[in-house]
Formats: C-alpha cells, structure tokens, sequence
C-alpha cells in the first residue's frame, strides 16, 4: 500500500483527532453542529415521561426551539399520544418531517397509528412518511401484516414517498419489504455490534452499501445512527463523550462530502430508555436530560 493510499485508509478509519483534549473535541463538534445538519431523530419525552403518556404541545414547541438552528429536518417515531402534533409543529419552523407510524403487537394501536399518519400527510405535514420501526426486528408483525400497512399508507397518499424503517441487513432478509418501500430507511449502528470508534465509519459505510444493494437502485436514507457518551461497553464499543463526539463528527463529515442523507439518534437523552437498553439506552442525545447541550 502506498503511503498516500495508507493515509488517506486510516484517515477514513479515524479522522484527525489524536491528542485533542475534551475541550478542543467539544469545540469542533460545535462548529460542525453549527454548520448544520441533514436530520435528526426527535426526543419529545422530558425526565419523568415514557411512551405511554401523553406529551404536550408547550414541551415539544420547546425542544423544536432549541434544535431549530441546526436540522433541516426531524423524525418523528409515533403519530399518537401527542406526537401527531411534532410535525405540524417542526412545519412552524420550517422543518421538513420523516414521519414514523409505531407499529406493534396491539391492533387498536396499529389502527390508530396508521390512520394519524395517512390523516396528518393529507393536511400536508408529512414529507416522508415511514410506516413501522423495527417491527420485523422485534417480531410484532409478519411481513405480510406489514406489507398491508405499507399498501395501505402507499393507497391513501401516493404522492408522499413512503418506506419502513429497520436495522439494514432486514432489507436483505426480506426483498419484498425492500420492494415495497419508496425510499429504503436503514438503522447503522455500529455501537450495537461491538465495533471499536476508530472502525465505526468504516463499517457504517459497509452497512450503508448493504442497504443500497438490497435496494435495488432506491435511494437509501440513514435512519438513525449515533453513540453513547456514557455506560456500559459492548464488546469493542466504549461510550464516553469524547467518542460520542468523534462519532458525530465523523457522520457529519461523510454525510457532507458523499451527499448521503442522515438522521443522527438523538435528539435528547430519554431515561427511560434504560429498561430496554440498558444503561446506554440514556444517554444518545446531543443534549442532556435537562436540554442542556453536552458540548
């Protein structure tokens, strides 16, 4: 390997961040977040609150305030229980909305999501509307049961581009979800699979060129990727803040530079997240708990 090709392989692997301090890390990753993003997945719920419960119009035009400067567009993971109202509100400051219908294991839900999410695109609020998230993941619903969703969403608003969200080797699993999406709406985590911060680029590109593949030529969007800054290790992944800011940046950076559509996870940290995910599951958030930026 030649030394320019050597440099330009391990730059891709860990971009230049060696001997930078905390503060120094902190201070770049401001730059880049002012520097705007393409998305990012939206935290409605404050210290106290889980899915379940109801979320205020007053908490969600807050946090949208505070993250307005640097998104162009934000996710959204249900259409019920007050969260039918972030995209209308995200539409107030003029971000666009990828809109999520939760799906699960109780058909009333299901039903009540769907129709929020068909109703909300008809009154012009939804840019991408993405039916179900990591439903086949978790095994709430069958790919037919799903694919029936997806239709029926595609029926009622064939003008809103629609897909389905979920981590992205399901996309290969299963060729006719892939088929049936507009747009294929892939989670990378390399975090999630053990891999070490200074390879986690690498992979998410490996990850991202799976998705287009089993895409057949459809465009391919990142639907959540991030890293934790605190907890508990897997394998060869460490959360910590300083590796949490190298993550975003270098996100930022390969979204900028090959053009590639991105919604970072997250917004805010969510406590509650910890019963499903452990320790980690708190802290994905750019901001704290109490909407305080972490850099």
């Amino acid at each position: 390997m030649s030394s320019s090709r050597k440099e330009k392989f391990l730059a891709l692997a860990a971009l230049d961040y060696a001997g930078k301090t905390t503060k120094e890390l902190k201070k770049l990753c401001k730059e880049v977040l002012e520097g705007g993003m393409h998305g990012l997945c939206f935290s409605p719920y404050e210290e106290g609150q889980k899915p379940g419960e109801q979320i205020t119009e007053e908490q969600i035009r807050r946090r949208m305030e505070i993250i307005s400067p640097y998104t162009d567009w934000i996710r959204s993971f249900s259409c019920t229980e007050g969260n039918e109202l972030i995209p209308k509100i995200a539409r107030e400051f003029g971000i666009k909305t990828m809109v999520g219908a939760w799906l699960g294991d109780d058909p009333k839900i299901n039903e009540k999501e769907v129709t929020n999410l068909i109703q909300m695109a008809k009154e012009g609020h939804v840019d991408i509307a993405a039916v179900g998230n990591e439903v086949l993941l978790r095994g709430d619903l069958t790919e037919d049961e799903l694919l029936e969703f997806m239709d029926r969403v595609k029926q009622a608003i064939p003008d809103v581009p629609m897909g389905y969200v979920d981590a992205y080797y399901e996309f290969s699993d299963h060729p006719r979800i892939a088929d049936a999406c507009d747009i294929i709406l892939a989670n990378c985590y390399p975090f999630w699979e053990g891999c070490d911060l200074d390879y986690s680029l690498l992979y998410m590109k490996d990850m991202y060129q799976r998705a287009l593949k089993a895409g057949n030529g459809k465009k391919v969007i990142i639907s959540e990727t991030g890293w934790p800054s605190q907890g508990t290790s897997l394998e060869g992944a460490y959360p910590s803040l300083d590796n949490m800011l190298k993550y975003f940046m270098n996100t930022q950076k390969w979204a900028q530079e090959d053009d590639i559509e991105i919604f970072y996870f997250s917004s805010f940290d969510e406590s509650w997240k910890i019963g499903a995910e452990g320790d980690v599951g708190a802290y994905w958030g750019l901001w704290d708990k109490d909407e305080i930026r972490k850099f």
